[in-house]
């Protein structure tokens, strides 16, 4: 369905005009493989599952990773496979291990990725920065993705709740002629909302700079200048968490997902009205010029050549445990976790 917005007209698919039965017709004779169970492997293979697709999950044995998938429910020998015997299975094989995962193991892979078969993905880092990634893929197999835009936790929280997370989707390479049916029928067996089209470069580009920018890195950054503004000018620690996230989070941002910005504008005092229009321009000014370098870096491949060094570190985790420590251990986000227990509790109805 072409979909307008302003001057840009766009694909989206919904549910209503691409029906999960017809998605299943689709891939009734297709072995979905889903390759890795960290981040978005549980939710996209438990959300096909349960949508009744032919899936199998392949992991590495005796991993943190394929002890919840056993927990999950997954079956050793029956639906859960080591990743090479998941691969060789498989005839669409969803490459979900992350970016330093997929070139790990691209050696291995690449001998499974025989005539006919499909390669997908979730993100476009691979392909997109082969150069730096090494990982070049057969001419005679189809290649596309569906990008879920949210964690693989809430994809799955969402489906469970009869909703469904926005995605992304795109084609690499349509050797067959049926890429199109094959990754609309993933995306909606996965539980997308609605699929917008993107490219593997659009995507990859976009979300780097989202997670960098105004997803996390930015907010993290937003949240602790704020909070330390408040604690330095005599403000005591609750009181400057809820003016800084909690306030944010359970009340302005569900309003804001519900009815937009602008509604909130105007449904709010005056004071607090006249404040923002005041100052969000501000905002935009000195930020501008950070998200433009940002974007810059992305582009360029910096940021993932930056990436691809960092995570191939052998004291990667090690480092990486540090810092997340760092952010745990701020006052910020140990106030945060005293005032999250201190929420009502949900009463039954």
């Amino acid at each position: 369905m072409k979909k307008r917005f302003g001057d840009i007209e766009e694909n989206i698919i919904t549910r209503k005009e691409f029906s999960i039965d017809k998605a299943k017709k689709i891939l009734k004779k297709e072995i979905l493989s889903v390759l890795g169970y960290g981040v978005q492997g549980p939710g996209q293979s438990l959300n096909l599952k349960d949508n009744g697709f032919n899936v199998i999950v392949g992991q590495r044995k005796n991993t943190q990773s394929w002890n919840k998938a056993l927990k999950d429910g997954w079956i050793e020998g029956v639906n859960l496979f080591s990743l090479e015997e998941a691969s060789e299975r498989g005839t669409i094989l969803l490459y979900l291990l992350s970016d330093a995962g997929q070139i790990s193991f691209w050696p291995k892979i690449k001998r499974y990725l025989i005539k006919n078969k499909s390669l997908y993905f979730s993100h476009g880092f691979a392909l997109s920065f082969k150069d730096k990634t090494k990982i070049y893929p057969p001419n005679d197999i189809d290649i596309f993705l569906v990008a879920p835009k949210g964690s693989g936790t809430s994809l799955r929280r969402h489906f469970k709740e009869g909703k469904g997370i926005n995605s992304s989707y795109a084609i690499y390479h349509d050797y067959s002629g049926k890429s199109i049916n094959k990754v609309l029928s993933i995306g909606i067996g996965i539980g997308s909302g609605y699929l917008f089209e993107t490219s593997f470069k659009n995507e990859v580009y976009s979300d780097l700079v989202g997670e960098r920018g105004t997803l996390m890195g930015a907010i993290q950054g937003i949240f602790y200048a704020q909070y330390q503004v408040l604690r330095k000018n005599g403000h005591s620690p609750s009181e400057s968490f809820n003016e800084t996230v909690e306030e944010l989070t359970q009340s302005l941002m569900p309003l804001v997902s519900e009815n937009g910005m602008d509604w909130m504008y105007s449904n709010c005092s005056t004071t607090a009205q006249r404040g923002a229009l005041d100052w969000w321009k501000k905002f935009r000014d000195v930020t501008l010029p950070l998200f433009e370098n940002l974007y810059g870096e992305v582009s360029s491949g910096n940021e993932a050549e930056r990436i691809i060094s960092y995570n191939s570190d052998k004291e990667y985790r090690n480092k990486l445990k540090k810092e997340l420590d760092n952010i745990k251990n701020s006052e910020i986000w140990k106030v945060g976790s005293v005032i999250r227990n201190l929420r009502p509790e949900k009463k039954n109805d």
